[in-house]
């Protein structure tokens, strides 16, 4: 596997949970929540692919169970698209499903009252599916 940052986002119509990994690919953790609607998103962005300098981004891709397209798939595909003019590393859309649900549960589980977290379930989601794409990356050689 190849040494550098990755990093994922988990887009969404109000929130965007944005994930990193360490230089080894070894642990994906939360980093931030921005505004989807926010006139300085790009610049925020870009902000952050300055400090952490990515080899990958990672953008969830919503999927229903039966691996149909969801409505929402479009709108992430437009974000990567977005992204990958702000870059020059690849960026890749990888399902989602479930990262959401799964980051609620762990964080009920752990006493968080999902109303009150919505901006770190959002960075949940978006380690899980950093978390899922560093499995990819590792089965891939």
């Amino acid at each position: 596997m190849q040494r550098g940052r990755r990093i994922a986002f988990d887009y969404g119509d109000v929130r965007i949970g944005v994930a990193v990994c360490d230089p080894d690919g070894i642990l994906a953790s939360p980093l931030t929540t921005l505004k989807a609607t926010d006139n300085r998103l790009q610049f925020q962005i870009t902000q952050i692919f300055t400090e952490y300098a990515p080899i990958h981004i990672y953008v969830g891709k919503p999927s229903h169970m039966d691996g149909r397209e969801s409505e929402s798939a479009a709108k992430a595909s437009t974000f990567a698209k977005m992204l990958s003019e702000l870059t020059v590393c690849p960026v890749t859309l990888i399902d989602e499903r479930l990262s959401t649900v799964t980051a609620t549960r762990n964080m009920r589980d752990s006493g968080v009252n999902s109303r009150d977290a919505r901006a770190s379930i959002d960075q949940a989601a978006a380690v899980a599916i950093l978390s899922f794409a560093l499995e990819i990356e590792k089965k891939q050689g």
